[in-house]
């Protein structure tokens, strides 16, 4: 059988679902960096524990050379078989790969036999990722960037099971999102795989075109700190809001007072800087008070004794009749110093007159 008929023999039972013979699966065609390494996995159906596992190389299953088996493993640098009974999946790791290519087959002693084409070239494979193994937490989500140079339709199928085809879509519960880049020049395809559980543990694969690469996630339970942690996020996560715009609400409230009692202040500091400015101007343009009042307010005054020299106490005061006056003016001596009488000071005197 020439060996596109065998690649389109498995594209179709890819597209039927049917992607094992005789109870085994696998990926159908991968390629590989020359020096690099690949680990395939190789899904086989319940009741075949037990048995015997190889691998083997030719093109004829029934011609194939067995290169490594489960039950008598040789010592080899550069191959190795695995298989775990618990997920029916034995694995088979080449590495330091050469140039070449050629078919490859996963078989199972009296359970069945699958096949693969693997093409080792130089330079970068047309589809590889960074990681074949990702460890995820239950929960949470994982990334896968499937880098390719070839062309065709994508997809992220688990083996064995389902596919998804479309941008999003849902694998054994957990939520799935496709999505095409160019990253560098380089054209990605990232795989997140969200809501993750425990039963999500298992072999994957991204295709792009005909090629396919096998990737292996691993679902971990959270530790009791991220338990705790995302309970508490989840179960907090409406009452932080609730909080938040509690205390925003609050803010506002008490925002509005003290802007208010701040205006108030300040008018009031302003009112009582104006009373004073008009209070000092209105002192500046009284006139100074200059007078000095004496120590000894009384007025000054002057006793005077005036004697008649004719006369009898009984007669008249007219001068005329009389004769002459005489007046004996004497002042008074003040505690304060004596000052020259001026016009207005009053003068008191005693006129008496006496018979010539």
């Amino acid at each position: 059988m020439a060996p596109y008929l065998l690649l389109v023999l498995h594209i179709l039972f890819f597209l039927t679902g049917l992607s094992g013979i005789h109870g085994v699966s696998t990926v159908s065609h991968v390629s590989v960096s020359e020096g690099g390494s690949i680990t395939i996995p190789c899904l086989y159906h319940h009741g075949y524990e037990e048995h015997v596992k190889y691998w083997c190389s030719g093109y004829f299953f029934n011609f194939c050379s067995t290169l490594m088996r489960t039950d008598s493993q040789s010592a080899s640098n550069w191959l190795s078989i695995a298989d775990n009974v618990t997920t029916r999946v034995f694995t088979v790791t080449m590495k330091n790969l050469q140039l070449g290519s050629g078919y490859y087959w996963c078989a199972v002693e009296k359970g069945g036999t699958t096949h693969l084409y693997l093409s080792v070239a130089t330079g970068t494979a047309r589809l590889y990722v960074d990681q074949q193994h990702v460890t995820g937490v239950e929960g949470q989500s994982v990334t896968v960037n499937c880098n390719y140079s070839n062309s065709g339709d994508f997809c992220w199928c688990r083996l064995g099971g389902s596919c998804v085809v479309r941008t999003v879509g849902n694998l054994d519960g957990a939520s799935v999102e496709l999505k095409r880049i160019l990253a560098n020049g380089k054209k990605v395809m990232i795989v997140t795989m969200s809501q993750l559980k425990m039963k999500n543990t298992g072999w994957y694969w991204c295709a792009v075109g005909d090629l396919q690469m096998p990737v292996h996630i691993t679902v971990n339970q959270p530790t009791t700190t991220q338990s705790n942690t995302t309970t508490t996020n989840q179960k907090n996560g409406g009452t932080d809001e609730k909080r938040q715009e509690r205390i925003q609400s609050l803010l506002v409230v008490l925002l509005i007072p003290l802007s208010l009692l701040v205006v108030v202040i300040a008018g009031t500091l302003v009112t009582l800087k104006k009373l004073r400015k008009q209070k000092d101007k209105k002192a500046k343009d009284q006139p100074a008070n200059t007078s000095v009042q004496s120590a000894d307010s009384e007025p000054n005054i002057t006793y005077s004794t005036v004697s008649h020299t004719r006369g009898t106490a009984q007669q008249g005061l007219n001068p005329e009749s009389h004769g002459d006056l005489y007046s004996t003016v004497i002042p008074k001596q003040h505690r304060t110093a004596q000052r020259e009488a001026e016009p207005g000071d009053v003068v008191y005197s005693t006129v008496a007159a006496h018979q010539r």
